[in-house]
């Protein structure tokens, strides 16, 4: 078993776009495997890709049956996927609250497409295409962004939508039964920019109740 660190956000290494693997089924790249299904395993993750353990190529991988930290997630099956394509399918786009295990212990809502299509190559240079929406296509879009050194604090909806898991469901904007599940759809980004928009009216009423100095 070879569990890998996980780059943090703020180390550079995160930001670098990621080459195209060339040569499929060598064994450097089965061990690159072995480690990113380690270390995804290791850390209850839902997927990770191989820049978030400092290897700046183009692979993730994602899966998920039964997880502490997604307790109510539809099931997605194991997959590797290598040089990987998106393209939308239709216009519509969910906000979900997301985390990453590269910003540990923070999650934020991110608008991401419903449903995708998106093809690629296993590890050993067999084609994979699929179409997938709700949850699976988050999971993709959210790990393949990591290819290009983009991650989902980049994409929030709102920053009042961005803070600490705990102190979020304090406030009631992030429900705690579903702080577990980052990809869950919570409504339309017009329904998730009411929410904040009343809970920043809250808080503009703060420091007319605090006490004085």
């Amino acid at each position: 078993m070879a569990v890998r660190t996980v780059l943090r956000l703020g180390d550079p290494r995160l930001r670098q776009t990621s080459r195209p693997v060339t040569r499929f089924g060598t064994a450097d790249l089965r061990a690159l495997i072995t480690d990113l299904r380690d270390t995804m395993a290791a850390r209850d993750g839902a997927g990770l890709a191989a820049p978030q353990i400092a290897v700046p190529l183009r692979v993730v991988i994602f899966g998920i049956t039964h997880n502490p930290r997604y307790p109510e997630a539809p099931p997605i099956p194991e997959t590797v996927l290598i040089n990987p394509e998106i393209t939308p399918i239709g216009e519509t786009r969910d906000s979900g609250w997301e985390g990453c295990l590269s910003v540990p212990g923070l999650r934020g809502q991110v608008a991401r497409w419903r449903a995708i299509h998106y093809r690629g190559f296993d590890g050993e240079g067999q084609p994979i295409e699929r179409s997938v929406d709700g949850f699976h296509a988050r999971v993709v879009q959210h790990e393949c962004d990591h290819l290009d050194g983009v991650i989902f604090p980049d994409r929030l909806d709102n920053i009042r939508s961005f803070g600490f898991t705990e102190e979020l469901e304090a406030s009631g904007l992030l429900p705690g039964n579903q702080s577990a599940v980052p990809g869950k759809q919570l409504g339309s980004l017009d329904a998730m920019h009411r929410q904040l928009q009343e809970h920043s009216a809250l808080e503009d009423l703060g420091p007319l109740f605090s006490p004085k100095a």
